[in-house]
């Protein structure tokens, strides 16, 4: 089970990757990272706020983000509490 603090930092993905990708169409952005548009459209809602390391890698690289600053954007300028590498970059 996820803890409040995970699917927040979800939320933050979905919400940057959705701010990233502008006036571009779903189905444009999912085609060009090579995943499925439902599998966008729950990362850019949340419902999959975990989402597999090279789905974000793919997503990012679409919408010209690069990873650390998608990391920004999810944990702010201090990463995780803990000091541990990003874990929604990591799962």
């Amino acid at each position: 089970m996820l803890t409040s603090e995970e699917r927040a930092r979800g939320q933050r993905l979905g919400a940057m990757l959705r701010q990233a990708r502008g006036d571009r169409s779903m189905v444009e952005v999912a085609a060009l990272a090579g995943v499925p548009v439902e599998t966008l459209r729950k990362i850019e809602t949340g419902r999959i706020p975990t989402p597999a390391f090279f789905t974000i890698v793919a997503l990012a690289d679409a919408v010209g983000v690069s990873l650390p600053a998608l990391a920004t954007a999810v944990h702010g300028a201090a990463g995780p509490a803990d000091g541990s590498a990003p874990s929604a970059l990591s799962a």
